[in-house]
């Protein structure tokens, strides 16, 4: 085989892809059917209304067809400015907004105008898999923030970590994969630890749809030249179901777009356009609705959290949005523990050693010791009986 390229190489595989080949070939009893909680994904369908207008938009808009402009439909990026400016108390133009085909290609894009090889990005651990794999495979630095139990950042601690070579700061808030909700205070902090270093502050608010505080999440915003540090991400999918129709949104200066454009031009041309009219008629109608989808993921983590008042011998660190993290009782790592419970408990739960680095690797054992449960997918009851399957488990 012909060379590959060592970045390439260096990455590691896409974890929920590890983990689905977990069960394959495998079967469940009836009385115990396998629970799914390794992706963050809706698997419903969108709204039948929503359906229905991407239906219509396919059968009687020709343009639907058609390569759109890179940086997406103009009324879109309108109307995510007008909505934003609105819920942030801030002032945001159609032309500091960008369509992507999906919140990770927001983050690949604006990564790619921001570092390159050997340049380094400062991550929170745990970390999201696919920014730590996109930057792996650019031969940029990812340079870890560990956190403790709180699996809150520290931003003095980020302080110490930037060098001549530091180019970006990311943060996700609500976290994936940590479940953690970063204060306005916290996000301040970062802000300006950012502005006073001259770096990017990515912030990826993919499930800010689902956070449990009302009202805006921060007021970064609000600063008139909020656009020389913060780099807001956003996706579609979780809040519309529109998963597989890859719309994800970035917020940035025209200068920044600008360039991202070059790269969304040379890897995608435009973002789906039916997607895309989807998530613009979601905006514009499904208000109500997606209220109601907050507060029943909001009950799914009441649930969860009360359940694990009931495993004295678990850890809940964190949960919130689709996710929960917690330390497992366990005298192995998180990845045996992880496999074995596709047999033991029919349960499929990624491995902490997916969101961060070994012991061996310079990790702080917290890898090792934990596990994320993407609960959004399971309703009160079936995260009842995940709660009464770790109760009974023995590993």
């Amino acid at each position: 085989m012909r060379p590959i390229n060592p970045t390439y190489a260096r990455t590691f595989p896409p974890p929920v892809m590890e983990a689905r080949r977990w069960i394959e070939g495998k079967s469940f009893a009836a009385d115990k059917p396998l629970i799914m909680l390794s992706q963050a994904a809706p698997v419903d369908p969108p709204p039948p209304a929503l359906a229905r207008a991407m239906a219509e938009a396919l059968i009687e808009n020709p343009a639907s067809h058609l390569y759109g402009p890179v940086l997406g439909l103009p009324e879109l990026r309108a109307e995510l400015a007008s909505q934003w400016s609105a819920s942030y108390g801030g002032s945001i133009t159609p032309s500091q907004v960008a369509i992507t085909a999906g919140c990770n290609q927001a983050f690949t894009a604006v990564m790619s105008t921001l570092a390159g090889a050997g340049d380094e990005v400062i991550v929170p651990l745990p970390f999201y898999f696919n920014h730590k794999m996109w930057l792996d495979m650019e031969g940029v630095r990812c340079v870890p923030l560990p956190t403790g139990d709180d699996l809150f950042p520290d931003p003095e601690r980020a302080a110490s970590l930037i060098t001549e070579r530091t180019r970006a700061i990311v943060l996700v808030s609500p976290n994936n994969p940590a479940g953690v909700e970063y204060s306005a205070d916290l996000l301040r902090a970062f802000h300006d630890l950012a502005r006073a270093n001259d770096l990017a502050l990515v912030l990826d608010e993919t499930y800010r749809d689902f956070h449990s505080r009302t009202g805006a999440p921060h007021d970064l915003f609000i600063d008139p030249d909020w656009d020389e540090t913060l780099i807001h991400l956003y996706s579609f999918s979780k809040a519309y179901r529109l998963t597989g129709h890859r719309v994800g949104a970035m917020m940035a200066s025209e200068a920044r777009l600008a360039e991202v454009e070059k790269f969304l031009d040379t890897v995608a041309i435009c973002p789906p356009q039916v997607g895309q009219i989807g998530a613009l008629w979601g905006m514009r109608n499904l208000g109500d609705w997606l209220a109601s989808e907050r507060e029943e993921i909001l009950a799914r983590r009441d649930t969860l959290v009360a359940g694990f008042d009931r495993l004295p011998d678990w850890q809940l660190l964190g949960c919130g949005a689709y996710f929960a993290y917690v330390r497992h009782p366990f005298d192995r790592p998180s990845d045996a523990i992880a496999k074995d419970m596709v047999e033991a408990a029919a349960l499929l739960i990624l491995p902490g050693t997916m969101f961060g680095p070994r012991v061996a690797e310079g990790g702080t054992g917290q890898a090792e010791a934990t596990l994320r449960i993407a609960f959004a997918n399971a309703d009160r009851a079936g995260l009842a009986e995940v709660v009464n399957r770790l109760a009974a488990l023995d590993l």
